[in-house]
């Protein structure tokens, strides 16, 4: 802190929006423990109490948490140390890895789209897509430590928005929390997802990040 370093987190406008709905979309959540999941090129969640923001798996920079389309998340910071020291990359060559070339793209060696991915057969893609997937649950579990417990998890942004699929594989590596997932409601984008007897709820929340600059 007294370098002028802070952990910071991103997607807040996002976070922001989603809380600010919630009363109206879903009132019976809106005051619990909510897990917002902002799942799109750049990937995070946010552990929400009563509306307020707890913790996020974004950092000091957008490059902690998640995996995601050409940030790689969460990084041993030896292997940054790596880069430097035995591959002898410059700074500015890190900087790329880092930002450019590594999650999805990185992993699969094929895209850092999604959809193109989970239409491809080659076992990179696949892999790439089983790391995405595993990296949220494990957060998820991570975020419901936070929470003390989870009343609802609420997918947003591209893939969190659009990608039944995907949706579907991270609750059920979440099922552990409660989560019963309503396949024909997961189909058509809800909002809600899960079933009636779901002990955590689920829900598909459009965000809407410009609306927010606007406000502000």
């Amino acid at each position: 802190r007294r370098s002028g370093l802070q952990r910071y987190g991103f997607h807040g406008l996002s976070y922001e929006y989603i809380a600010s709905v919630l009363p109206d979309v879903a009132p019976e959540i809106a005051q619990g423990r909510v897990i917002v999941a902002h799942l799109g090129s750049g990937a995070s969640l946010c552990a929400l109490h009563k509306g307020k923001s707890l913790d996020s798996t974004l950092g000091f920079t957008a490059l902690d948490g998640l995996c995601m389309g050409t940030r790689p998340g969460s990084l041993d910071p030896g292997v940054v140390l790596h880069l430097f020291q035995d591959l002898k990359l410059s700074a500015k060559e890190v900087e790329t890895v880092l930002y450019k070339e590594s999650g999805l793209l990185g992993i699969s060696g094929i895209s850092n789209d999604m959809r193109d991915l989970l239409g491809r057969s080659e076992p990179e893609a696949r892999l790439a897509v089983d790391y995405f997937v595993y990296r949220a649950a494990k957060e998820i579990g991570a975020l419901a430590a936070v929470l003390r417990g989870v009343d609802a998890l609420v997918f947003t942004a591209g893939i969190g928005e659009n990608s039944a699929e995907i949706r579907q594989r991270i609750c059920e590596a979440s099922a552990w929390l409660g989560i019963t997932l309503d396949s024909q409601a997961n189909a058509r984008k809800g909002p809600r997802i899960s079933t009636t007897q779901s002990q955590v709820s689920v829900w598909v929340i459009p965000t809407d990040e410009e609306l927010m600059i606007a406000r502000h």
